[in-house]
């Protein structure tokens, strides 16, 4: 396909539906599709006050409903009044660190709420596609340093992953299910580690940073040496709607990797060039002694992305981080409008895909 046209998707798609479109990549992905002009909804938990999706003013822009996808009643009742032909599944208990805290939660959000969804949609005769992002952290990590690849093994060693590799289990199952009916198509992303301007969310490294360098205040970064295939967040999410659009064109294709093209970078690599960027004065302290909880390296295959879509990241992993803090600075040294600023990126991000 031409990077960046969505021609199946612009064609009398109808609604698309978005679940979690308060998170940090669901605010990103329903701005993406008002760019293209395509109708979206949302249905999610109401937003978190530090949230993108509040900084941005976005509550009322687009229909939405606020609830719990382990409400199954209501999640049903939405869908029936949606009638969406496609669905893309981004809710979910998404930090590592939580998962330890909570590791019930981190189960019955990622693996009962998304089975509520896969049943709504499996239930649903106007619905045919759905989308799921689960994690490139579903790969069994052995610590070789070996970059996935869509037929590598899976297995979770924290609730996090853990609850993502059930999940990908319950996806496998529908598909079962429903491999009788042709016109029902579940899809499965695997993305790297997503960054970009309006996360702020607790315990991930971007954010930490920013939240420090905002009051020139000290930090303790962990795991300094790990490395992770960092990604832009609009390199994904175009990967998402390319392989909708795919799909709804007749493509039978239904797992990809999406990360960066290069290896991935450590931690301290990361820090170097934020605090480089934002020329922070604040004092980065390194915690040597790596933490167990979390894998200490991770490498993404995303060749199967680039030959069968066409799709491959914009910017570099080190783009990406520049891209990522040059927002905040923006938002929050200068007072730049969030909204102006995304649609900013949105504009710069197409404008190198169409290159």
């Amino acid at each position: 396909m031409n990077r960046g046209r969505l021609s199946h998707i612009n064609q009398n798609c109808g609604p698309i539906l978005v679940t979690g479109h308060t998170g940090f990549k669901g605010t990103w992905l329903t701005m993406l599709l008002e760019h293209y002009g395509v109708e979206v909804v949302g249905l999610s938990l109401p937003a978190d006050p530090e949230s993108l999706f509040t900084r941005a003013m976005r509550l009322g822009k687009i229909q939405e409903d606020f609830c719990d996808i382990r409400d199954e009643d209501k999640l049903n009742n939405f869908l029936r009044r949606i009638k969406p032909k496609v669905i893309i599944h981004l809710a979910a208990q998404s930090l590592v660190l939580e998962s330890y805290k909570n590791p019930k939660t981190t189960f019955d959000v990622n693996v009962g709420g998304l089975i509520n969804v896969l049943n709504a949609f499996g239930q649903a005769d106007f619905s045919e596609v759905i989308m799921v992002s689960t994690t490139d952290k579903v790969y069994e990590n052995n610590g070789n340093g070996r970059a996935y690849t869509e037929n590598d093994p899976l297995r979770g060693k924290d609730p996090y992953s853990s609850s993502k590799v059930a999940a990908e289990n319950a996806i496998f199952a529908w598909r079962e299910l429903l491999k009788n009916n042709s016109n029902k198509k579940i899809l499965t992303a695997r993305a790297g580690n997503v960054i970009g301007g309006g996360d702020f969310s607790e315990n991930r490294l971007i954010p930490d940073l920013v939240r420090a360098f905002s009051d020139n205040s000290n930090v303790e970064i962990r795991n300094p040496n790990s490395t992770r295939p960092w990604q832009h967040v609009l390199d994904p999410l175009m990967g998402y709607l390319s392989m909708v659009d795919n799909a709804l064109s007749g493509s039978k294709l239904e797992i990809l990797n999406f990360g960066p093209a290069e290896n991935s970078l450590s931690v301290k690599e990361v820090v170097k060039i934020a605090t480089e960027h934002w020329q922070s004065k604040s004092r980065i302290i390194y915690n040597e002694n790596s933490s167990e909880l979390e894998a200490q390296s991770l490498e993404l295959d995303s060749s199967l992305s680039r030959e069968k879509l066409g799709w491959k990241p914009v910017w570099t992993q080190r783009e990406a981080v520049i891209e990522s803090i040059s927002w905040w600075k923006d938002v929050l040294k200068h007072g730049v409008d969030v909204q102006e600023r995304c649609t900013s990126d949105i504009n710069k991000y197409l404008n190198k895909v169409r290159m």
